[in-house]
């Protein structure tokens, strides 16, 4: 690889997002749109900060299963209009993979260590 880096790298705290996807055991959520039902089987859950508050989940996208057996997508807002609080309307069973998604990244138990500083 031919790539040089210099700097002294920091993060903006104004708004932090971490992505965690998860997999979906086939048949277990269903989703319905305009009277047709797609299978979910991945949800990819946006959590922020947003100047070192606590995390939020902002959104999931779900990737699906039509009836046709095509893949689609479909992304579901979860703040609401104002981003001061969970969205009304949102179904429990995606407050559930919300709540799946965080559990997995809390209990990975990721730890690192750059190369060479072990």
């Amino acid at each position: 690889m031919h790539l040089s880096a210099t700097g002294e790298p920091d993060i903006v705290q104004e708004d932090t997002q971490v992505h965690v996807g998860i997999d979906v055991r086939p048949g277990t959520l269903t989703l319905t749109r305009n009277g047709s039902d797609f299978v979910a089987y991945h949800a990819l859950v946006q959590f922020a900060s947003v100047r070192a508050t606590p995390w939020a989940a902002q959104e999931v996208k779900f990737s699906a299963k039509g009836p046709d057996g095509k893949s689609v997508e479909f992304t579901v807002d979860l703040l609401s209009e104002a981003c001061d609080g969970p969205r009304a309307g949102v179904p429990a069973a995606i407050w559930k993979v919300v709540a799946l998604a965080a559990t997995s990244a809390g209990d990975v138990g990721i730890t690192y260590a750059p190369p060479g500083r072990a």
